[in-house]
């Protein structure tokens, strides 16, 4: 981050910068971070430059001119769900900031920080890259300013867009760079391309030839005709999943060209990556605590993907439903590496998972049947005709979920010496679980830590099915197998019910059996968010249009009078409240809970925050 620090490396001057929105915290939770270490670990030098301040480019000149080029990323959000609530209220504060402190990232950070990087670098490669690019990529919805916006790429005039990711993508920019090669064609990534008399970019590498081609609903017809917005959403679903198609998608006289998504990383890839050397410690320039370090250091990531497919989710536009896993090797030595690290030589891991945690290892045995007869490296091709979901109206019975592999795992890092417990704080899927009854027995006997969290979201079967999640009887009865699991093992548990308000297609009546259903069980849940229509998920595309996947007209609550409505229902209290903490945004916080709330004890309390300081949830928090 210094040149004092380069020096103590040896090195003259960077290969590769990375300017990221988000402090720096060496662990490999933190996206740019751990592309930073995987293109060290390949020879490159980098450099990253931490939420600089935007007023002028000298926060980027500390370094000197890289030698390649300048990668941008707003950080682990985009950088307007960061300073926004789901009412459009300005946060009061940023996990990814010293001190947790708002403001240190500018609004819409991607362009910003693409713009600052051309003045201080001028004819060098500027590379986008994050969630806020890969969301962005093509045309998409923007709630903040309530307006259609074109491919993030052409805002901030930016050279190439790294989407998914992006350890693969990077890699090759720095080779094909490095060898003074064109960046066009690269697995992951877009461009900007000038187009022949029929429309056809000029310049594509050859090896597309045999390709299909996807044709996007271009920005103008997206434009014209706002259902537009919810087949081109689809299309990128099915480009991502199938992974053998490029795409375009005509702006104006120009094709922004779409390779065909990056392959999934190997088991063997994976634990290479996980490996390099962090130091799972925030810089220690700075003096005030990053509360996402806190909240991250004690966590193990086992994989990464996810088949759900729930439309108001963007992880299959992102990461994939491709599940690529870790090996169990791997995790134990990090779990190892914790305990090491640790001041007292004990730890306790606050969760071993991923986006779902009883995904570690599932995999789909048509990939496997067409993998086989594939080259090493090749991307996947299969028979899935299944374009949005493997869990989706039910579990796909290809759908490979080894849950008790998962299991045998978490009982290994909670046998290693040092480790003091190991929970599953990143949840399970309810379907999923409970076709393993054995492995449900052991995560809710074993690994809960007092609380799960389970995301019904809603109990109306309309809605439900615009979410593309399960119905209730699934969730019912995984409840009913948690309460007796519990019992079982001689310990009081709850669940932690994620609820959603105003959902597309979500009426006041939906929303009102949902408090009916809640009350019946003496539920008065706080773990409630409003519907945030974010760049890039089908359900923002039917919230844009109005219509369903079908293409059936659903009634949106669009205003902030029609969504505060819906979010009272369940929180009558919600935007009456005097603000505790400085948190405004209520919507995004708090626990479910189960019983009246009782009077405060004062040893109680104490031994709260003591549960708190060790990362434990209170313990009358949310209980069933």
């Amino acid at each position: 981050m210094s040149r004092a620090e380069m020096q103590a490396l040896g090195w003259k001057e960077l290969d590769v910068l990375l300017v990221n929105g988000d402090a720096y915290v060496d662990h490999p939770a933190f996206g740019p971070v751990l592309l930073g270490r995987w293109l060290v670990a390949h020879g490159f030098r980098v450099g990253i430059v931490a939420q600089p301040r935007w007023q002028s480019p000298d926060d980027l000149l500390v370094m000197g001119r890289p030698r390649l080029f300048v990668g941008v990323s707003a950080g682990a959000l985009d950088s307007m769900l960061a300073h926004y609530t789901a009412f459009r209220k300005k946060r009061h504060d940023d996990a990814y900031t010293p001190g947790g402190k708002a403001g240190a990232r500018p609004n819409r950070a991607c362009l910003v920080y693409a713009n600052l990087a051309r003045q201080a670098f001028p004819g060098l490669p500027v590379i986008l890259g994050g969630i806020e690019a890969s969301l962005r990529r093509t045309t998409h919805y923007d709630f903040w300013t309530d307006s259609l916006r074109r491919s993030i790429l052409l805002d901030a005039k930016a050279d190439l867009l790294i989407y998914g990711m992006g350890e693969l993508a990077m890699l090759e920019c720095a080779r094909r760079l490095a060898e003074g090669k064109s960046l066009h064609g690269i697995d992951g990534t877009a461009w900007l391309a000038k187009v022949d008399e029929n429309n056809v970019p000029v310049d594509l590498p050859e090896e597309w030839l045999d390709l299909p081609r996807m044709q996007l609903p271009s920005h103008e017809a997206v434009q014209a005709e706002a259902t537009e917005l919810l087949r081109l959403t689809q299309m990128l679903e099915q480009q991502v999943h199938r992974q053998n198609a490029w795409a375009q998608q005509m702006v104006g006289d120009r094709a922004l060209v779409l390779a065909p998504p990056a392959r999934p990383l190997t088991t063997e890839e994976m634990d290479k990556i996980y490996a390099l050397p962090y130091a799972r410690a925030a810089h220690p320039r700075y003096r005030e605590p990053i509360p996402a370090d806190g909240m991250l250091r004690t966590s193990i990531t086992s994989h990464r993907g996810c088949g759900g497919g729930c439309s108001f989710c963007s992880l299959a536009l992102h990461q994939g439903r491709r599940i690529s896993s870790r090996s169990q090797e791997s995790i134990l030595a990090e779990a190892r590496k914790l305990v090491a690290q640790s001041r007292r030589g004990q730890v306790a891991i606050s969760d071993v998972g991923g986006p779902t945690a009883n995904m570690w290892q599932a995999h789909c045995a048509l990939d496997d049947a067409t993998s086989a007869k594939a080259e090493p490296g090749a991307r996947p091709s299969s028979r899935c005709r299944r374009s949005s979901s493997c869990c989706y109206p039910t579990v796909c019975k290809s759908f490979i979920t080894p849950q008790m592999q998962h299991v045998g795992l978490l009982r290994e890092v909670a046998a290693l010496p040092g480790v003091r417990q190991v929970r599953v704080a990143s949840g399970v899927r309810a379907d999923l679980a409970l076709n393993d009854p054995e492995a449900l027995a052991a995560y809710t006997g074993e690994f809960t830590g007092g609380q799960l969290k389970v995301a019904p979201e809603h109990c109306a079967a309309r809605v439900l099915d615009l979410m593309r999640k399960p119905g209730m009887e699934v969730f019912e009865a995984f409840l009913q197998s948690f309460v007796e699991q519990s019992r079982l093992a001689g310990r009081e548990q709850y669940v932690v019910p994620y609820m959603m308000s105003a959902f597309p297609g979500c009426t006041d009546e939906d929303m009102h059996e949902l408090a009916r259903w809640l009350q019946e069980r003496h539920w008065s849940p706080q773990q409630t968010q409003c519907f945030i229509p974010t760049p890039g998920s089908i359900a923002t595309a039917m919230y844009y249009c109005g219509r369903n996947e079908d293409g059936e007209e659903i009634y949106v609550a669009r205003s902030d009078a029609d969504r505060l409505r819906q979010h009272r229902i369940l929180m009558p209290d919600f935007g009456r409240m005097p603000e505790r903490g400085g948190h405004a945004d209520a919507e995004d916080a708090g626990e479910g809970h189960h019983r009246e709330p009782r009077r405060e004890n004062t040893t109680e309390r104490w031994r709260d925050e003591r549960r708190s300081a060790d990362g434990l949830a209170p313990r009358h928090e949310g209980r069933r």
